[in-house]
């Protein structure tokens, strides 16, 4: 959440959530125009998209007294970054006479609230653990047999586990085959300059670390194999924006953050219809097309495309 108002309601409803974790809600500053900028006060109004995108905002709340214009344009902003927004009114003493929400005894009025399709999501996340599970149960006799290769292929362990961004920039620990020598990633930087992808993202054809079994894993993503179990444990799903290393994710700009917005996916729209695309900008035009048009459908055909693309071969 931010708080639009650093005065003494705003800072009532922050001291209120502080104090009670339990109520799901985390205030990352406050957006004030009057007041100099200082470690809880982050910014004035104007600066609010860019703010929102940085600290992954879900809501802001209007803390009065404010001004007419300013309320407007807060509102207008917020409408277009897809964020609830409340206004804590003054009443000049008086209780409310609707029920409204309120957070230390500071009633909340919402002014726009984004719908989510609850039941869409529910439906997707059993979707998920249904696949998972089943998926895991399934592949569990060829993950064996993927191992010894790999063991008699190089030297190093059978899984290569990694920090990945998850939803919101959280980390989590991404499980996959390892593919590439024990200790690749310590020459990642010695390779930087031979990158083919545009923008925080890297990828080169033939890389030298690319192990000989490693080679074949990876043109029918057999790799990935071991991200059932993110999907399980809910860290994945097997749809969304695929995740990013670490310090790619560092070296995201604003504008690429919105494909965090979700939780990540073991294939997406991208994967199915530019995968070979260089450009990061229009795969991350295609996350949040995926983001603001999903549907249940919508996954299903996606994963359908996914075992086609799969079956061609046409990894790197």
């Amino acid at each position: 959440m931010l708080i639009v108002g650093a005065g003494n309601l705003g800072r009532r409803i922050a001291s209120h959530l502080e104090k009670h974790p339990e109520l799901g809600r985390s205030v990352c500053g406050f957006l004030d125009d009057h007041t100099p900028v200082r470690p809880q006060v982050i910014g004035s109004t104007r600066d609010l998209a860019r703010l929102a995108r940085a600290e992954f905002v879900d809501e802001i709340i209007l803390a009065a007294p404010q001004d007419r214009e300013m309320a407007l344009r807060v509102l207008r902003t917020a409408r277009q970054l897809r964020l609830d927004v409340k206004v804590a009114p003054d009443l000049l003493g008086c209780e409310p006479s609707h029920r409204t929400e309120q957070i230390g005894g500071v009633p909340l009025i919402s002014l726009h609230e984004e719908k989510l399709p609850v039941a869409g999501l529910w439906a997707k996340r059993a979707l998920d653990v249904m696949g998972a599970g089943l998926g895991l149960i399934t592949v569990t006799p060829l993950l064996a047999f993927f191992a010894c290769l790999i063991r008699l292929d190089s030297p190093g362990p059978v899984f290569y586990i990694a920090l990945r961004a998850g939803r919101k920039g959280r980390p989590f620990r991404c499980y996959k085959l390892r593919t590439m020598i024990h200790g690749a990633d310590d020459q990642k930087e010695q390779l930087r300059t031979r990158n083919q992808r545009q923008g925080p993202f890297f990828k080169i054809a033939d890389d030298p670390r690319i192990t000989r079994i490693g080679r074949f894993l990876r043109r029918y993503s057999l790799d990935e194999l071991p991200q059932l179990w993110n999907v399980l444990t809910g860290e994945m799903s097997l749809v969304g924006p695929r995740p990013h290393p670490m310090d790619d994710f560092s070296a995201y700009s604003i504008e690429h953050l919105p494909r965090l917005d979700v939780v990540p996916g073991m294939t997406g729209l991208w994967q199915v219809t530019a995968r070979r695309d260089p450009s990061f900008q229009n795969g991350v035009d295609l996350d949040i097309e995926y983001i603001h048009g999903w549907s249940l459908g919508a996954d299903l055909k996606i994963l359908l495309k996914t075992v086609l693309v799969v079956l061609k071969g046409s990894g790197e």
